[in-house]
């Protein structure tokens, strides 16, 4: 059976943009269907996956996944006539109050009616001779598959977490031989995602975007000045549930699609908002402390009573919560569980491929499927693609191309040990939103100046947000607070632990300021190339561990092409881009060549002074 999956609702924001005019930028992103993407599954097999904004260049866009999927067919070599079922990762179903309401009636029909899938589906792929079948998946059932079936766990529990699906915030799934029972739902009026989104934006950031700042800015805050506050809004109650009362302070659809009901609330209770931009104070640290710990509070709330109800000993997350990778570690050092597994695609991108292996375990009953690898899904280029774009750069770069792996790995590492920041393109592109070693930036771990570099001349941003370390499987329990035998766990760089106190002295670019690192696990098997220039960085420098984030500038998508690999190299002044066996560096002042130039003669590795 193949079965593409896709995620996202086009036309969300510029449905609110035209009904709403007036409102701010930040308002018109408090919308549902942002992260759109598209998946192929074959069999059980996710073949290929990638998410729409690394082709528009649009950071999180909602926009139909035309490009993405394209390419998914492409990597997967399949045509759209080859497909069985299109699966996507939403199932609207127009309700009373929809129907009584002309906005809400409105929005269903142009946004969220599921009808509209097959035909933007066939607006992009007007040639195709066999449409495919359409099913359209619960968003919280999309979470669960996402995480269950790709997890290599038989029986465990599932939680969902995330701003809301079509009408709930949290839903608490049995995952038992191969088949998922909903065991609980927390409805949309009392959202998690919604609440720790609303304390973005009182904070002075952008909702279902910058959550992940909030979460760095809460490491270096005192999280019980304001504990008390943050859980008089949120209300515990018997039986693994809660409520979050604040949320009924929105009293119209003005206030619902802009929460200003809400953060007036909060004003009155903690003082005004930040504005964008202003200086960030303790105040707000202290803050940003007690909505992570007020979140962690419910979660483990929830968890213990349906552990406890159920016995099952695993544990899968899903959901844009799930991306909290400071929660998770909580959950995971809390022993609850034995084993807690969060997939790479944790946010609705992840949608598309739960959504196809959804409807494929609706197919197979029975369907299991081995714990996943890497989620190397996306694009990938040949060497003659690479060389055609390095060549064509010809005008702004001095190249040279190594003739082995190992070559490489052993002048990068002395280039990282020598201070330089460098742009790392291999292999096929990551699913999901971390740099997983395939399209990262790398550099030395060890002097804390490295993150204070890279944060204000590279990325540009705030200088609270720490950086993540990614460290060979043979060394990450002797670095980090990792139990043996559950490095696994850490793979796809999302949970937090804490760096070994007789470590952190030569771990200072990627340790946060409260001790604790978001540590990226690899073995040889999952990533070679990678795992050999750790090796090599480890022979110089006794330090098997490298700072590693992701390939793109502020507010760019993580780079998907060898153009804009370059494009992106050049224009955020890296030291040096290295792009399949390919090392690039710029002609401008101020960058050192990588080896031989193109006017000099090749000594070991090939310059290209020759166009060979």
């Amino acid at each position: 059976m193949k079965v593409i999956g896709i995620s996202g609702l086009h036309n969300s924001v510029e449905f609110k943009r035209r009904e709403l005019p007036g409102l701010t930028e930040r308002e018109y992103r408090i919308s549902q269907g942002f992260d759109s993407a598209a998946a192929i599954v074959v069999d059980g097999t996710v073949r290929a996956a990638a998410a729409e904004e690394r082709f528009s260049g649009v950071k999180a866009t909602g926009a139909f996944p035309a490009a993405a999927l394209r390419d998914c067919l492409r990597t997967a070599r399949l045509g759209l006539g080859d497909i069985d079922v299109l699966a996507h990762g939403f199932g609207h179903r127009l309700t009373e109050l929809e129907q009584a309401d002309p906005y809400l009636r409105d929005r269903y029909a142009e946004v969220y009616d599921p009808d509209l899938q097959p035909r933007w589906l066939a607006e992009h792929f007007p040639l195709a001779t066999r449409t495919p079948r359409f099913v359209p998946v619960a968003h919280h059932l999309a979470h669960a598959a996402s995480a269950y079936y790709p997890s290599g766990l038989a029986d465990c529990l599932v939680l969902v977490a995330d701003g809301m699906g079509e009408t709930e915030s949290l839903t608490v799934a049995a995952g038992v031989g191969g088949k998922l029972e909903v065991l609980h739902r927390i409805p949309a009026m009392h959202s998690l995602g919604m609440l720790y989104g609303i304390f973005t934006l009182y904070l002075g950031f952008e909702m279902a975007m910058d959550e992940y700042k909030v979460m760095g800015l809460a490491s270096s805050g005192d999280r019980r000045r304001y504990y008390g506050e943050l859980m008089r809004m949120v209300e515990l109650r018997p039986g693994g549930t809660f409520t979050v009362p604040l949320l009924a302070r929105d009293l119209n659809l003005l206030e619902r699609e802009t929460h200003r009901g809400v953060l007036r609330a909060i004003e009155d209770a903690l003082g005004p908002a930040r504005e964008p931009g202003a200086a960030i104070g303790q105040r707000h640290r202290d803050i940003a402390a007690a909505v992570q710990a007020a979140l962690e509070t419910c979660l483990l709330h929830v968890l213990r009573h349906y552990q406890e109800e159920t016995s099952l000993r695993s544990l899968c997350m899903a959901g844009g919560v799930a991306l909290n990778c400071t929660a998770n570690g909580v959950v995971a050092r809390s022993r609850i569980f034995e084993r807690v597994f969060v997939p790479p695609g944790a946010g609705d991108d992840g949608t598309a491929v739960g959504a196809a292996l959804y409807v494929q375990a609706m197919d197979q009953p029975e369907m299991t499927l081995p714990a996943m690898d890497m989620p190397y899904w996306g694009s990938c280029f040949s060497d003659e693609e690479i060389r055609a774009a390095v060549c064509a750069a010809r005008a702004d770069c001095v190249w040279t191309r190594f003739d082995s792996n190992e070559e490489l790995a052993r002048d990068t590492a002395a280039a990282l040990e020598a201070g330089q920041v460098v742009a790392w393109f291999q292999g096929a592109m990551e699913f999901g939103p971390r740099a997983l070693g395939n399209r990262s930036i790398l550099a030395d771990p060890r002097d804390e100046r490295m993150r204070d570099h890279i944060n204000s001349l590279i990325k540009r941003r705030e200088d609270f947000r720490p950086f993540a370390p990614v460290v060979t499987r043979e060394a990450a329990a002797q670095l980090f607070e990792i139990t043996p035998g559950t490095e696994g766990q850490y793979a796809h760089m999302l949970f937090t632990t804490r760096t070994r106190p007789a470590h952190r002295h030569e771990l200072g670019a990627v340790t946060h300021i409260d001790g604790s690192a978001r540590v990226q696990v690899i073995g040889r098997q999952h990533n070679a190339l990678l795992w050999t220039l750790l090796e090599a960085f480890a022979a110089r420098t006794g330090v098997p561990a490298l700072l590693n984030t992701s390939f793109n500038l502020r507010g760019q998508p993580i780079v998907r092409d060898p153009q804009t690999a370059i494009e992106t190299f050049l224009r955020g002044k890296l030291d040096r881009l290295v792009m399949g066996r390919y090392v690039l560096t710029a002609r401008t002042a101020g960058h050192a060549a990588a080896g031989p130039a193109n006017d000099a003669p090749a000594v070991g590795p090939r310059a290209n002074g020759d166009g060979q």
